[in-house]
């Protein structure tokens, strides 16, 4: 009987382990987590999302309260059009991120960085720029294109000097979002390495609207599949949301996938970078207790833990230090919808904010419980200690289950 270790993926001249682990932000796929990834052969993630947040935590810089007092001026004010961040800023916390984690690589593997182009950060052609060409001036293997069409993305980097060396591939949803980005990547002259297909049992942010339930991973990488080979497109595709085991992994690859994303079951891995306590709330979850809602500043459905201290919180917006996403307007829904609650609120009442959350606060504060679907099925992978709290497996442990694993079967601690 075949497992995952019996394929390999191959991205150009490198040979793989078919399984990628996706780029969780706020610093949920630590680099400690990536590097353990590539480590074992596989690819792992980082994510850029609030990169100067990032480097302040890991790296004792300054750069949100250095923004922070530059724009005090505007705290209370809705009009955030003149709260902008400074390139140089932005270049040297990725450069900090992604050069201290491809030091610290070893293994046969490979670590990208997840780019989300929905981090409009109130100047979105700017700032995209320039993350994506510092983390290719700092050495990363590549970068997949997410959260967005990206179709000017290719455009951005095509001068830069790594830009046909590194591993460059997108995240889609659909056979039509791949094709309006190959149209518009064509004058390039590059493919992308890889496509990554994401279906909606994916967890944070969806390419789907609410009707999610109604679309089916398998179908949508079998259409895509058929479609590249029709083109005679050469393009390794990436299955990606609710692979829950090896043999899950096993069933794609055997259909004709060329590898897996796979996320949730290393949110509680040692090296995530979510906090104990949080963890041990995605170990609890039930079924019933996760939810895709229109919370999100960004239009996106968004799955989530429905407990999380997100929803329904009336934070202030933090834009002055924060506000990754404005957009090139200075403009969030967030904004609309906080001041519409300030000026309704009677005197001495809480306020709560229900339609939309500070995600750049909420992120930050690891207070938004992003999940996949099967999140509720984590308990399953662990045991239950003496206090009641479930035992926190390694990010090797979770790896290679996924890549030996047949059956259907866990492996479970020992």
């Amino acid at each position: 009987m075949k497992c995952v270790d019996d394929f390999r993926l191959m991205l150009g001249k490198q040979e793989l382990v078919p399984i990628m682990i996706g780029g969780m932000g706020v610093d949920i796929s630590t680099a400690e987590l990536a590097l353990e990834a590539a480590r074992l052969g596989g690819i792992g993630h980082i994510s850029d999302a609030m990169i100067t947040s990032v480097s302040d935590r890991r790296f004792n810089t300054s750069f949100v309260k250095d923004k922070l007092q530059r724009f005090r001026a505007y705290i209370g004010n809705p009009d955030k059009s003149a709260v902008k961040f400074d390139l140089g800023e932005i270049i040297e916390a990725t450069k900090l991120h992604v050069g201290k984690t491809m030091e610290a690589k070893r293994g046969a593997g490979m670590v990208f960085v997840n780019c989300m182009e929905k981090l409009t950060m109130n100047a979105p052609r700017e700032t995209l720029k320039v993350r994506l060409e510092a983390a290719l001036d700092a050495g990363i293997d590549g970068i997949t294109l997410a959260a967005g069409l990206h179709l000017a993305s290719f455009g951005l980097i095509e001068n830069h000097p790594r830009f046909r060396d590194a591993k460059l591939g997108i995240i889609v949803s659909s056979l039509r979002a791949l094709q309006l980005f190959l149209r518009k990547s064509l004058r390039t002259n590059r493919l992308p390495d890889y496509v990554v297909v994401e279906g909606p049992l994916a967890g944070g942010h969806l390419g789907f609207g609410m009707d999610w339930a109604q679309f089916d991973l398998a179908t949508i990488v079998g259409e895509i599949r058929s479609w590249l080979q029709a083109e005679k497109l050469m393009i390794p595709l990436i299955a990606a949301g609710g692979i829950f085991t090896g043999s899950d992994a096993l069933a794609f690859i055997e259909k004709g996938a060329d590898g897996v994303q796979v996320a949730t079951r290393f949110t509680v891995a040692q090296e995530s970078g979510l906090p104990d306590e949080v963890k041990q709330e995605y170990f609890k979850a039930n079924e019933e207790d996760i939810e895709v809602n229109l919370i999100s500043t960004t239009g996106y459905p968004m799955r989530m833990l429905k407990a999380c201290p997100a929803v329904g919180s009336g934070v202030r917006p933090n834009c002055e230090g924060l506000g990754f996403l404005l957009d090139g307007n200075g403009k969030c829904s967030y904004l609309d919808s906080y001041y519409r609650e300030l000026a309704a609120q009677p005197e001495g009442a809480k306020l709560s904010v229900k339609d939309k959350t500070c995600l750049c606060t909420q992120m930050r504060n690891f207070d938004c419980w992003t999940c996949g679907h099967t999140t509720y099925r984590l308990k399953d992978t662990s045991r239950k200690l003496a206090d009641g709290s479930y035992q926190v497996l390694s990010a090797e442990h979770i790896f290679r289950d996924y890549q030996f694993s047949k059956d259907d079967k866990i492996a479970l601690p020992e």
